[in-house]
Order: structure tokens, then sequence, then C-alpha cells
């Protein structure tokens, strides 16, 4: 336990204590894995919503404080880095409480407006987010539709989070909607090919 920066102390006859330690030991990171974090924690801190991106930003500087001096330095002033020219417009519900949602596995509703604005109401099962290049968009079990659709989030207004709990469907159910766009996906490459 000494090896892993335990702190303990012994006395002939009355036995070892193990003396608590705010300080953690260094965390272990190959350069390569530090490359990865650095690289996916400062593009979550450029598309996702406002409070997951600050979360990077504090996260990074978390892990850039406890890594040996040498890795920090490769953190500060690191070879990757992510930008991108068009940022997804922005959410108009908080998405930190889409999130705590699906994570609770409660029934939210919202309006929401299509790419034709058409305002319709939705109660949907919220199942996860996704981060995608031009948009950021929720994966759900829509009520309305009895079906799995994709919400944009800047479509969405006036988002509730209700007391209806789904517990515990979400992950089987985020699990079938991603093996319907996969072969949603690999149908549509099928169809673009030559014959």
């Amino acid at each position: 336990m000494r090896g892993l920066g335990a702190v303990i102390d012994g006395e002939a006859g009355f036995g070892f204590t193990l003396i608590e330690d705010a300080s953690l030991p260094p965390l272990g990171f190959e350069n390569d894995e530090l490359e990865a974090l650095v690289l996916g924690l400062r593009d979550v801190a450029v598309i996702a919503d406002p409070a997951l991106a600050k979360a990077a930003k504090s996260a990074l500087a978390k892990i850039q404080a406890r890594v040996p001096p040498a890795q920090a330095h490769r953190l500060k002033h690191a070879v990757l880095d992510a930008r991108r020219y068009w940022r997804p417009d922005p959410p108009r519900i908080d998405v930190a409480r889409m999130r705590q949602a699906a994570w609770d596995e409660v029934s939210v509703r919202f309006a929401y407006q299509d790419a034709k604005g058409d305002q319709t109401e939705r109660a949907v099962k919220p199942l996860g987010i996704v981060y995608m290049e031009n948009t950021n968009v929720l994966l759900a079990w829509c009520h309305l539709r009895q079906d799995f659709r994709v919400f944009r989030l800047d479509r969405m207004d006036d988002l509730i989070v209700t007391a209806d709990s789904f517990r515990p469907h979400r992950v089987s159910l985020l699990r079938d909607h991603l093996d319907r766009i996969r072969c949603e996906v690999e149908a549509a490459k099928d169809r673009s090919l030559p014959d």
C-alpha cells in the first residue's frame, strides 16, 4: 500500500494505522493517452453545450495538475488541438437538464420545430445526445410517433422534465436505436454502390 502512496503509521503493541492523506499519487497515463485526452476534451470544449464545454476545460486543467511535470508540460503545449470552422447552432434548451433526464431515465416534453418550420409538442424518452459535425441531436423514443426519432437540439424549446420513469430501459432502447441507424447507413451505402 505504501508503494501506491498510502501513508501507514505503525507502533509495536498498537498495530498499524492508515493515515488519511488528501493528496493523490500522480495519474499514470501513457503519452499517447494524454494526447487522446487533450484532443477529445478540446473538441468537446468546441462543439458541446455550454455546461459540458466548461466541464471539459475544467477536466483538462485537473488532469494537468495531477500528472507528472513532464506530462503536464505536454498537456500545456500539446501538438494536437481541435478547431471547427462551423460550430453547431446553439441549443435553445438547457442541455445539462436533458442529459440528466436521460441518466435518470425520465421522459421529457418540449416544443419542436421541424425543417419546414412546423411546430409540434413532443413527449419522448431521452436516450442519448450525439454531437455531430454540423448539429447536435437527441436520440429518443417518441411517444407521438411510437418509434425512434432524432431531434435537433437547436430546434427545441420549452423543455419540461417529467416524473414519468422508463427505468431500466434506456440502455436497451439506445442500443436498438443505434442498431437501426447503423442498418439504415449500411442500406444507404449499398444503394449508392454501382452495379
